[in-house]
C-alpha cells in the first residue's frame, strides 16, 4: 500500500531509542525527512548515525530537554515547516502513590504531559492549513487499564488521552489531525529494566524477566516496530478520516483478563 508520505517533514521527540527510534526509521523508509529530538546528546548522535543508512540527507538530530521552560517554543520556531509531529518523549517511574513522591511526579509530568501540551500549543499555529497536517501522541495503555503500581503514569496517560480527544474534536477544522496511540507492553530498554526489577522481586532473579510477561498475548511484549508501523500508517493520507481517536495497540490484552 502506498502511504503517500514521500517528502513529508517529520519531527519525532524521544527519537533516539525505543518506540521513537522505530517510528523515525519507519518514516525514513517511506521517503520522509526526519528530525529526532532527544536530551542525551551521545545517544542522539548514535541514533542519527544508525538511521543514516536510510538516507543520510534525510535524517538529523536536535539535542533538547523538552521539560525546560521555553524549549517547546524554540523547537516549534526552528522546525515550523513540520508536516507530522510525533510526541513521544517521556519516561514515567513505576510505583504506587506512596512511592512516587511529589518531586519525581512533577519531573515526570514536566516531560510526558506538559512537554506534549506545550509542544502542541507551540506547533499547532505553524501546522494549520491544507492538506491537513498531523500531530500524533504516543501515550500508553495506563489510560485504559489503571494500575496501582503505575499511578503516576496512569494519571499522565489519562490526561494525554483527554487532551488528544478534546483537540481532535475540532482540530481538523484548522487543518490539523490530532490523534494518538496507546501502546501496551513494548520490549524497549526501559521496559526491560522494569521487568527485571519485577523478576528480581518475584523470583529473586532478574534474568527471569521474560517470565513476568508470560501472560501477555503470545507470551511476549510487542516489538517497537509493531507500534511504529501503526503510527506511520495513522500519520499517512490513508488514515485521513481518523481524528480525535486514540488507538490501543496491545494485541487485545486489555480484554484478556475480563473473560470467564
Amino acid at each position: 500500500m502506498e502511504l503517500k508520505l514521500q517528502g513529508r517533514r517529520v519531527l519525532v521527540t524521544g527519537g533516539s531509542q525505543g518506540i521513537g527510534y522505530a517510528v523515525a526509521e519507519g518514516f525514513l523508509e517511506e521517503g520522509c525527512s526526519v528530525v529526532i529530538v532527544a536530551k542525551n546528546e551521545s545517544r542522539l548522535r548514535s541514533a542519527v548515525e544508525r538511521l543514516s543508512k536510510h538516507g543520510a540527507d534525510r535524517i538529523s538530530g536536535k539535542a533538547m530537554d523538552l521539560s525546560s521552560p521555553g524549549a517547546a517554543s524554540a523547537l516549534a520556531d526552528e522546525y515550523s515547516d513540520t508536516d507530522i509531529l510525533i510526541n513521544n518523549a517521556g519516561a514515567i517511574p513505576a510505583g504506587d502513590i506512596f512511592e512516587v513522591d511529589e518531586a519525581r511526579w512533577r519531573e515526570a509530568w514536566d516531560l510526558k504531559v506538559f512537554g506534549y501540551v506545550n509542544l502542541i500549543r507551540a506547533m499547532f499555529p505553524h501546522m494549520q492549513g491544507r492538506p491537513p497536517k498531523v500531530i500524533l501522541n504516543v501515550i500508553g495503555m495506563g489510560a485504559e487499564r489503571p494500575n496501582w503500581r503505575y499511578v503516576c503514569g496512569t494519571a499522565a496517560n489519562v490526561a494525554l488521552n483527554g487532551v488528544t480527544k478534546s483537540l481532535g474534536g475540532r482540530s481538523l477544522d484548522h487543518g490539523v489531525r490530532v490523534l494518538g496511540v496507546n501502546p501496551g507492553a513494548v520490549e524497549t530498554e526501559r521496559l526491560q529494566n522494569i521487568f527485571k526489577n519485577q523478576a528480581q522481586a518475584q523470583y529473586g532473579d532478574a534474568s527471569r524477566w521474560r517470565e513476568v510477561v508470560k501472560d501477555q498475548p503470545l507470551g511476549r511484549s510487542a516489538g517497537p516496530k509493531e507500534i511504529a508501523d501503526v503510527v506511520v500508517f495513522l500519520a499517512s493520507d490513508r488514515a485521513a478520516w481518523i481524528c480525535g481517536e486514540v488507538v490501543n495497540i496491545d494485541a487485545g490484552n486489555i480484554y484478556r483478563h475480563n473473560q470467564f
